[in-house]
């Protein structure tokens, strides 16, 4: 029987046909948007000749990582040049069966082009994010190589996972706001960053492999950096390796960034309008600033150390709770959505600090849990429209605004918060004699966190903290006694020359104390922000006494 001979396209793969065994291309029609969708505003999707030379991209891709893995900070760490030619290993073998068995089939595969308006507006936003924050963190910039490896793996895997399971990839700007969201909370160390690639692989293979029917569509269940976040986030919790990464220096150093509540909440605006999740984020800062003041006016202490809200949080609040395709469509379900979100925070904070784990998870452990809970809030919110007391209490009318009307309620509010020193001004708990006075006085977790912030001033060279320290553990009332532990923190302080510490270490007891130098005061004001390392001393000295400390009140008085 002769064979019809039809001109081929390069790849292998008839122009004019569609591969074997799969049906013809058939027109798209759009669908219509469901209520509160947010609407691609991109252009009519763009589907190539199917052919099997698309497989160059990821080899392409491949390649790259290939040519990164040459860098001067990957070369210089044997672990970290593994990660990379593991990375390029794996995909080559998966790209090489999947040639086969497509050479074998006959078949080819296909590119649709579609840029949505979600995935290169939040992209822009996240991106200025870090230019801003490295400004002030460098090590932010020196990451640049190892996020373009992290873009090249996520893209290359992307494709190969969607070839692998059908004829065509949907090729936008999908990838860079999952790998951005997700390396805004975690980092892992040079020497593990072959958990990073691993990281990104859970999260795409979640968006491909766990969905559901939601409005008559097969969709997605979870935020993919949500997803990947909150499941490493549980592992490093249960095997207790946090260590290996960069998460707690991540959350505390955004505050480096000055004005960075001000400037977040800026670009959050962006994502708010563009995307109608206003009600999400504004639910979510309410109940966090309404239950932070709350626990404030009963305990006499802040719920957050030295803040209303964290800064992490407030970015999570913008760019991680906030995926309009994984969170509820409605008004009402966006107003419960955000408000579970600030509970599930304030919940987790409290668990994670008297469990003695790193407070700075409680954003990503509740994520995966609301967005499995879509559909129940979708469920209750349909029930609670048909009741009559919606109807009686008018609440239609509440929910049928606009989105501009609930931005025009969350700005006030931010401004307000930020008048009322609750965002990037000097806060109570920025005090250290704040915590000393309510440790005394046996205020709730008082000691506790005044224990914390002392080995977090310590680590960054204070050697006032360090002996400060050490008294604790020799005197065993804020902490059980530990002379091992004593030991160390005095020899850290007496390194740091600083008298009182070298006397105790001699003695090889507790009892000498000594007021803070211009040095450790550099470190102990400094609010979450810089070291005040530029400033005069009469400025270091004005600075403390505001802070509470005496001593620098009087030497204030002396100068005048």
């Amino acid at each position: 029987m002769a064979k019809r001979k039809d001109k081929q396209g390069p790849g292998g793969a008839s122009p004019r046909q569609a591969p074997t065994g799969q049906a013809p291309p058939r027109p798209s029609s759009p669908r219509p948007a469901s209520p509160g969708a947010v609407s691609p505003r991109a252009a009519s999707p763009r589907t190539t000749t199917p052919s099997r030379n698309v497989l160059y991209l990821p080899l392409v891709l491949t390649g790259v990582i290939g040519v990164l893995a040459f860098l001067p900070r990957v070369q210089d760490n044997a672990r970290l040049t593994l990660s990379f030619w593991g990375a390029v290993a794996v995909l080559l073998v998966w790209l090489a069966v999947l040639a086969a068995r497509l050479k074998q089939r006959g078949e080819g595969r296909e590119f649709t082009i579609l840029l949505r308006q979600q995935h290169y507006i939040q992209a822009c936003v996240q991106l200025s994010i870090y230019a801003y924050w490295g400004w002030y963190w460098r090590p932010v910039y020196e990451y640049a190589g190892l996020f373009l490896a992290q873009l090249a793996f996520a893209y290359a895997f992307d494709m190969l996972l969607a070839w692998s399971r059908r004829a065509t990839y949907t090729l936008g700007f999908g990838p860079f706001p999952i790998v951005f969201s997700t390396n805004l909370f975690i980092w892992f160390k040079d020497d593990w960053f072959y958990l990073q690639f691993l990281m990104l692989a859970v999260g795409f293979l979640g968006k491909e492999l766990v969905r559901w029917e939601r409005e008559g569509r097969r969709v997605h269940i979870f935020n993919p950096s949500a997803f990947t976040l909150g499941l490493f986030s549980l592992v490093l919790i249960a095997t207790g390796t946090t260590n290996l990464t960069w998460g707690p220096e991540i959350a505390s150093t955004l505050t480096l960034a000055p004005h960075i509540y001000a400037y977040l909440f800026a670009v959050g605006l962006v994502c708010l309008y563009f995307f109608s999740i206003t009600l999400v984020t504004g639910a979510a800062a309410a109940v966090l600033f309404g239950g932070s003041a709350l626990y404030s006016a009963i305990t006499g202490v802040p719920y957050f150390i030295d803040s209303d809200i964290p800064a992490a949080v407030f970015l999570g609040l913008h760019l991680l709770v906030t995926d309009p395709s994984t969170s509820p469509r409605t008004p009402p379900g966006k107003l419960v959505f955000g408000v579970l979100y600030g509970l599930g925070v304030l919940a987790l904070y409290g668990m994670l600090g008297s469990a003695g784990v790193p407070t700075h998870y409680d954003k990503l452990l509740c994520v995966p849990l609301l967005n499995l809970s879509i559909r129940g809030i979708d469920a209750m919110v349909a029930k609670l429209k048909a009741s009559g007391a919606w109807q009686g209490l008018r609440l239609e009318w509440a929910f049928s605004r606009p989105n501009l009307a609930y931005m025009a309620l969350w700005v006030p509010f931010f401004l307000i918060m930020t008048a009322q020193g609750r965002t990037d001004g000097r806060h109570t708990g920025d005090s250290l004699p704040f915590w000393q006075e309510a440790c005394e006085e046996g205020r709730a977790t008082a000691c506790e966190r005044l224990l914390r912030l002392e080995a977090t001033y310590c680590a960054d060279a204070s050697a006032w903290a360090c002996n400060e320290l050490g008294l604790a553990y020799t005197e065993g009332r804020l902490a059980a006694a530990d002379a091992e532990l004593a030991t160390g923190y005095f020899s850290r302080a007496c390194e740091l020359r600083f008298q009182a510490a070298c006397m105790n270490l001699l003695a090889g007891e507790g009892g000498n104390r000594s007021d803070p130098r211009v040095l450790d005061l550099r470190l102990l004001t400094r609010e979450g922000g810089l070291n005040r390392m530029d400033d005069s001393e009469p400025e270091i000295y004005a600075r403390a006494c505001e802070h509470g400390w005496q001593f620098a009140c009087n030497r204030v008085a002396r100068s005048l």
